[in-house]
């Protein structure tokens, strides 16, 4: 069993992120805690200098905005003993520096089916994978 479980969701993924989360219930010891993350997505800069200067800014702080509340309904729904956590970046590198951070014990990171294009650049679950220093479930 673990104590520390990261759970990361994106937000056009919930209904397969509550799934994710029992899951992550079943396997938390007692007394241990379950770290919801969302990770957004940064815009590049040569994407921001095609925006209204303030746009991008904006867009981010209501996307944390959306991700923290949606995030915490979820975890009072299910009754979880953790937190959430919003981050900024590239979602596999956040996700892996951030597993490390806070000593996490295992990963529980939802995937789909791969396409063709996952086979040339990689999802964020295999990359996840294949790169975190602690324990990952892939959930399918």
């Amino acid at each position: 069993m673990y104590s520390k479980i990261i759970v990361p969701i994106a937000m056009d993924q919930l209904e397969h992120g509550e799934k994710v989360l029992e899951r992550a219930q079943s396997l938390l010891d007692d007394g241990g805690e379950i770290i919801l993350l969302n990770v957004v997505e940064d815009l590049n800069a040569y994407a921001q200098g095609y925006m209204i200067v303030d746009f991008p800014l904006e867009m981010i702080e209501a996307s944390r905005a959306h991700a923290k509340k949606t995030l915490t309904d979820l975890m009072e729904k299910h009754g979880i003993n953790g937190h959430v956590e919003i981050r900024i970046g590239g979602a596999a590198g956040v996700i892996n520096a951030f597993a490390e951070e806070v000593n996490g014990d295992l990963v529980i990171i939802a995937s789909h089916r791969p396409g063709l294009i996952d086979y040339f650049i990689g999802s964020t679950a295999s990359r996840v994978a294949s790169h975190c220093k602690c324990a990952v479930l892939i959930d399918r």
